[in-house]
């Protein structure tokens, strides 16, 4: 079972009410086992974290960023949590918001690849 912090599953469950438009159009290609029939959760809780989207099957968490992680300090906190990610198993993908909503198809090409 995967560590993850109780503290935070209200805020998951907000997390899901209130996607973003990015988040919600990928969700939408791989929800109910679309790619290669593997089941994708949205805002998952991992230990103190809380991930975009994750499938246990392939070990894989995908990350939709938008503007706030580009700073350097937006970047140095996905720093940590990719690493602690990584210390798990998992593959971490990131994508920018504009990939998502401007390139679909090639997001959902580079997470078939890795599935």
């Amino acid at each position: 079972m995967l560590p993850f912090n109780k503290n935070l599953k209200q805020f998951a469950r907000e997390l899901r009410k209130n996607m973003t438009d990015a988040e919600r159009l990928l969700w939408t290609h791989i929800r109910k086992k679309q790619l290669k029939g593997c089941q994708f959760y949205r805002q998952k809780n991992i230990g103190n974290y809380i991930v975009d989207f994750y499938c246990p099957a392939s070990k894989i968490i995908i990350e939709v960023d938008g503007g706030q992680h580009y700073s350097e300090a937006g970047a140095a906190k996905d720093k940590t949590r990719d690493d602690y990610m990584a210390s798990l198993g998992f593959t971490i993908l990131r994508f920018s918001d504009i990939d998502v909503l401007k390139n679909i198809n090639g997001v959902l090409e580079t997470i078939y690849k890795q599935l």
